[in-house]
């Protein structure tokens, strides 16, 4: 008898399964990355974060194709959050 290895458990993260979880978190703009004003909300103190409309979803997210409207012009933090990555797997539970 073998025993799986952990990529035989684990489901695997595409752009076609992956129902875009990150997109309802709240992501700080930290860095230049042009992402246009219209997706940028801005706090008392001057803070910027992604705009998420009354749904709770990015307001960048095209909620057809869950893919990002703004994907060239995202921020640093959706740049480092990778599909697949630790971070990817615990918003999705997998961890």
């Amino acid at each position: 008898m073998s025993i799986p290895i952990k990529s035989e458990i684990e489901p695997e993260i595409s752009c076609s399964n992956c129902k875009a979880c990150c997109c309802r978190l709240e992501v700080m703009i930290i860095s230049d990355t042009s992402v246009p004003e219209e997706h940028i909300s801005r706090d008392a103190w001057g803070g910027e974060t992604m705009l998420r409309l009354a749904d709770g979803w990015c307001s960048a997210l095209d909620r057809e194709t869950f893919m990002c409207s703004i994907y060239e012009n995202r921020t640093w933090i959706c740049r480092e959050f990778e599909m697949g990555s630790y971070e990817c797997l615990e918003v999705h539970n997998f961890r």
